[in-house]
């Protein structure tokens, strides 16, 4: 059986737990197991892992920017394991929260550079 998993899979929401959009499937990261077949051992989601799909002028401007805006470029994909989806219907539907996920490194560099300077910005919302 042939399963076309760039049709069924990339460009998908990510939804937590609960209900929080943590991203799109942006790539998918393949692993060998120890009989030597293929498996989907994660998702990547990420403005650099878009830009690289993409190509051309559009995805090299991607990489770029993602790039300025992190410590320590070249910034890493948000890796998802496939152990933690729950279902995938129009979605890809997680098992935890997006607070358990990796933390994007962009999403870092902008809470420490930019959110973080705001006044008021560690108060809880209310």
């Amino acid at each position: 059986m042939r399963v076309q998993l760039t049709k069924r899979l990339l460009d998908r929401q990510i939804i937590d737990a609960d209900g929080r959009l943590v991203g799109r499937v942006d790539d998918i990261e393949f692993a060998i197991d120890d009989e030597g077949y293929p498996y989907v051992d994660c998702l990547l989601t990420g403005q650099r892992v878009l830009g690289e799909r993409v190509g051309g002028w559009i995805g090299r401007a991607l990489v770029a920017i993602a790039d300025r805006f992190v410590d320590d470029p070249p910034v890493p994909p948000v890796r998802i394991s496939v152990s933690l989806i729950d279902r995938m219907d129009s979605a890809v539907r997680l098992r935890v929260r997006a607070a358990d996920l990796p933390a994007s490194p962009l999403e870092v560099w902008l809470r420490r550079h930019l959110i973080d300077r705001i006044p008021g910005a560690h108060r809880a919302s209310g």
